[in-house]
């Protein structure tokens, strides 16, 4: 954007333009850094663990979830159905260990 208006406006504004922009940018970089770098980044299978799903196929004790649009084979002891909120409590492997929300 900042080079069409460099082409298309007239010599002293093409230049406060990209100057505009520039100074824009910079900002925008320093305010996400400084708001995104104390973040601990948050990845592999531990994250799963309380993780909220849904039963897709009956877990009696082995069955379907979807957790975050994606299907795991979870194992549930004390039995959900279809349609019922889970939580995860642990993992083994791809399977999962989910509890019924009470």
């Amino acid at each position: 954007m900042a080079i069409v208006l460099f082409v298309v406006l007239p010599t002293p504004w093409n230049a406060i333009a990209l100057l505009a922009f520039l100074i824009f940018g910079a900002g925008e970089v320093s305010y996400w850094w400084r708001k995104v770098r104390h973040r601990r980044i948050e990845t592999g299978a531990e994250t799963l663990i309380g993780a909220r799903a849904k039963v897709v196929s009956a877990c009696r004790p082995e069955g379907q979830v979807s957790l975050d649009g994606a299907l795991w084979n979870a194992r549930c002891e004390d039995g959900a159905d279809a349609g019922e909120p889970v939580v995860v409590r642990a993992r083994e492997g791809l399977l999962l260990i989910v509890d019924p929300v009470v």
